[in-house]
């Protein structure tokens, strides 16, 4: 029986001296992610006045000694925030950021095949997206094989790829639009 109720005091003590040293350091590693985030991305995210001010005030802080300190206050305010959303709202800008890129790319893949092969790959993207102009298109690709063949800068590459990302891109769908 005194085994018995020696369990139900250490079970009613709270989290282990580590377990609250691991939150705390997990806290300030968020902390940290915050501080490294652009004003833009911040500005999206739900935080209070007060960490709000204290994370700016952070970006301003240059001597090392007075940067981590920052951080670790910043830590200790996220322990009276619900940092669940605060982590919902990263995790889904990090998803649109690996959309964009995962866009950006097969837009590029796109430009540098229709640079290259020509009128083949001029066929091919035209048999998978009908609507778009066909005339158009060709012109585009013929003036930055051109620039390429005469080893001029790529001003006509890159109007090539922005006029891609003009009629095959996604219309900047977001993680938070298809949730």
């Amino acid at each position: 029986m005194a085994a018995h109720d020696e369990n139900e005091l250490y079970e009613n003590e709270g989290p282990s001296r580590t377990r609250r040293k691991r939150n705390a350091a997990e806290l300030k590693e968020l902390g940290d992610q915050l501080v490294a985030l652009p004003p833009t991305e911040l500005a999206r995210l739900p935080l209070s006045e007060k960490l709000r001010d204290a994370i700016e005030l952070a970006h301003r802080i240059t001597a090392h000694g007075g940067a981590a300190r920052q951080r670790q206050l910043i830590g200790k305010l996220l322990r009276h925030t619900d940092v669940a959303a605060i982590r919902a709202t990263i995790q889904l800008q990090l998803i649109d950021q690996r959309i964009a890129a995962r866009e950006f790319h097969r837009l590029e893949i796109w430009r540098n095949r229709l640079i290259e092969d020509g009128e083949s790959a001029i066929v091919s993207l035209l048999a998978s997206e009908p609507a778009l102009d066909g005339q158009r298109l060709r012109s585009l690709v013929d003036t930055a094989q051109l620039e390429a063949a005469l080893g001029r800068p790529p001003a006509a590459s890159r109007e090539l790829f922005r006029w891609l990302r003009t009629v095959l891109g996604t219309g900047g769908t977001k993680a938070e639009d298809r949730t």
